[in-house]
């Protein structure tokens, strides 16, 4: 049983950077794996990044390696996205999962949802 909860959305001007933070209660994540999904309105949720439990595996999607990174801090039960160089199409509401299998994260099958922080990017 894990209740997530995002924070860290905002508006931004293209070309700036946010800090998208995913904390969770309920249980500890260090037995969990967790990643970023984010859906636009209109679009398919889209795959963002995931981490394993230990956060030695890593992985990011196509279009945003390079203006991203997904971390965690175990310690404090929270899940991070930092988020580079936004472009207005990076807007989206973003979700953070957490599953026991690596693949559910990464495929968006999590068992595990937050209810999504909104990030606008304007020009």
């Amino acid at each position: 049983q894990v209740q997530l909860v995002e924070s860290g959305g905002g508006l931004v001007q293209a070309g700036g950077s946010l800090r998208l933070s995913c904390a969770a209660s309920g249980r500890t994540i260090n037995s969990y794996h967790m990643s970023w999904f984010r859906q636009a309105p209109g679009k398919e949720r889209q795959f963002v990044a995931a981490i394993s439990w230990t956060g030695v595996t890593k992985r990011f999607a196509d279009s945003l390696t390079g203006r991203v990174t997904i971390s965690r801090d175990n310690a404090k039960n929270t899940l991070y996205l930092q988020l580079n160089s936004l472009k207005p199409e990076d807007t989206a509401v973003y979700y953070c999962a957490a599953d026991r299998d690596y693949d559910a994260v990464v495929g968006g099958r999590a068992w595990y949802w937050g209810q999504g922080t909104q990030v606008t990017v304007t020009l």
